[in-house]
């Protein structure tokens, strides 16, 4: 053989067995790889702007969920009909506790059940609430002038209330957001708010139950949860954090969405992702080069490294000390209202819950959907509500509703 056949050989040999090699291994895959388990139908995700109107989003999406579920013709309901109606029951609240109680555009994720029961519902179409020379919800302005003026009442030099300080308020509201109807044309056919929400909805409000998990009120009782945005002093259902756990399944399991209320500020929770997690890094578990490699770093340096949302990563095993203890130090807040709408797993059997947001389709790589760990949902989840066949019959005779 000659010298030039060998070298050719030689190269030949060594470029099929790089290609049988490229061939042999799997390619790992890269970022996060989620595979759907359960997935409830919903309606399209919206977009609250800007405005501070989650908790209206969040739960008018969990009622249009429900029309689905019963076999109903989907509508797209009107969340500035159930935010401006909030806002003359809030002002009622905030002049007779004399400005000493919260006001503002927040709001619970129970909040929407009120105005459907005492006022009925709208589509969207009825009532945009854009009323104020703008294409998008914008409330800065709003929320400004209605404290303002709700502020001028309370401390007014008269020593009483005049009797026109709430049409005066709700002539605000409707100069925003337009007046309501009472009467209005849909499909052809007549409607008030109150025959809409009864014929065309249908739903029942005291057949759901709204809960939270913590351990400074006993289990198994109702308290009212302490936080601002409960400016109705409503009382939720107190269960361990493994019951509430069993309602997320069961609920996702059988088709019935989940209105969830939790806090978004952890460093953990990356929209643009479209990720929710809470990782834990071990340092006694790491040696030699690793940890000191880890313990050279600054502060920023280690969170650009466990927040790079690049793949999978070990989580914190979070408790019912874990969820008090952020609860009670501020780290769980009342952020934001958003619908769970499924289950998934990751590339490594990790459970996640598949989340609908209200920030519009445009922002993620899952159309403004997002995958929150089971973590996630143990140690951030403030408050939810569900229907009460989504309730484990266990946890239903504990509560004693069955």
């Amino acid at each position: 053989m000659t010298k030039q056949l060998i070298v050719f050989s030689l190269i030949f040999t060594g470029f099929f067995s790089v290609l049988l090699a490229q061939e042999t291994q799997p390619t790992k895959p890269e970022g996060y790889q989620f595979t759907k388990i359960k997935d409830v139908a919903s309606s399209p995700v919206d977009n609250q702007q800007r405005a501070g109107t989650c908790w209206s989003y969040s739960t008018m999406g969990m009622l249009e969920a429900e029309m689905i579920r019963m076999g109903k013709e989907p509508v797209n309901l009107s969340e500035m009909f159930v935010v401006r109606m909030s806002y003359e029951e809030k002002a009622q609240n905030y002049v007779r506790m004399h400005g000493e109680c919260n006001f503002g555009g927040g709001g619970a994720v129970n909040d929407v059940f009120n105005v459907y029961s005492t006022y009925g519902m709208v589509p969207q179409e009825v009532y945009s609430g854009l009323n104020y020379g703008t294409d998008v919800h914008t409330h800065g302005e709003i929320d400004e002038v209605l404290k303002r003026y709700l502020d001028g009442v309370i401390e007014n030099k008269n020593k009483s209330l005049s009797t026109a300080w709430f049409a005066g308020f709700k002539g605000i509201l409707d100069a925003y957001f337009g007046a309501i109807p009472e009467k209005f044309t849909w499909n052809g056919k007549e409607y008030s708010p109150r025959t809409f929400a009864d014929e065309i909805i249908g739903i029942n409000p005291s057949d759901y139950f709204f809960f939270t998990s913590f351990t400074h009120h006993p289990f198994y009782k109702q308290f009212v949860l302490e936080v601002p945005d409960n400016w109705t002093w409503s009382s939720y259902w107190n269960i361990p954090m493994e019951d509430m756990m069993a309602i997320f399944n069961q609920s996702i399991d059988n088709g019935y969405a989940i209105v969830w209320a939790s806090d978004v500020s952890e460093k953990g929770f990356s929209s643009k992702n479209g990720i929710a997690v809470v990782p834990e890094v071990d340092l006694a578990e790491m040696v030699g080069e690793e940890r000191l490699k880890w313990e050279s770093m600054d502060k920023g340096e280690r969170e650009k490294l466990i927040y790079s949302f690049e793949n999978p990563t070990p989580e914190k095993k979070i408790t019912q000390k874990n969820r008090q203890e952020a609860f009670d130090n501020y780290q769980t807040t009342d952020d934001h209202g958003m619908v769970i709408t499924g289950t998934a797993i990751d590339q490594n059997g990790s459970k996640y819950f598949y989340v609908k947001n209200s920030w519009g389709t445009d922002y993620n790589k899952y159309g403004g959907f997002f995958y929150a760990s089971e973590a996630y949902v143990q140690y951030k989840t403030l408050s939810f509500g569900v229907h009460r066949n989504a309730i484990p019959k266990d946890i239903a005779k504990k509560l004693g509703l069955r």
